[in-house]
């Protein structure tokens, strides 16, 4: 549906500039860049990512402590499984079935906090670059930013696209430069 929009916007776009006359068709420029590359340029990136590579360890930190707390659970199991009487068997085996969907629903419950962790992370920083891509936006007059990365566009002309890939860049840094 995003690619479908892009198209739409981009055909609209390109079929008023086809009628228009020469003189004001002239002045529609459109910019183009890597979302991607815009993002990891940002000097807060490297800290977003470190804290997403450290809240992942204190995950698999977690599974890994329940998991070696299953195995040991499941050993002593298989050493007093011939001696134990059968409703201790049953309840032994209910609990290592009960510890096993634990940490199945713990690994599940994880995966589902960190894609939320690393959206709220990350927001700020899209949040700052589509800002900045605003304020190019405005500044240069373009009719649309088109982003690169999404293949829907995978040629465009430069007579009529402007690389802002270096702008962005330098704009982010001049923002951070004056947080500083």
């Amino acid at each position: 549906m995003k690619r479908f929009l892009v198209l739409l916007v981009a055909f609209v776009s390109l079929n008023a500039f086809a009628q228009g006359d020469a003189t004001s068709s002239s002045s529609i420029k459109f910019g183009y860049l890597s979302y991607q590359a815009a993002i990891k340029s940002m000097p807060d990136y490297t800290l977003a990512q470190q804290a997403l590579i450290d809240l992942k360890a204190k995950y698999q930190a977690e599974a890994k402590r329940v998991e070696d707390e299953f195995n040991r659970k499941y050993e002593e199991f298989l050493e007093g499984q011939r001696e134990f009487p059968k409703s201790i068997l049953q309840k032994r085996q209910t609990e290592l079935q009960e510890l096993m969907k634990k940490n199945i629903d713990f690994k599940n419950k994880s995966l589902d906090e960190l894609k939320k962790d690393e959206a709220q992370t990350y927001a700020p920083l899209y949040a700052k670059l589509n800002a900045t891509l605003a304020k190019i936006c405005a500044e240069k007059g373009y009719a649309f930013i088109i982003d690169t990365d999404t293949k829907a566009v995978p040629v465009v002309n430069p007579l009529m696209c402007e690389d802002i890939n270096q702008a962005v860049q330098d704009a982010l840094q001049a923002e951070n430069d004056a947080q500083q």
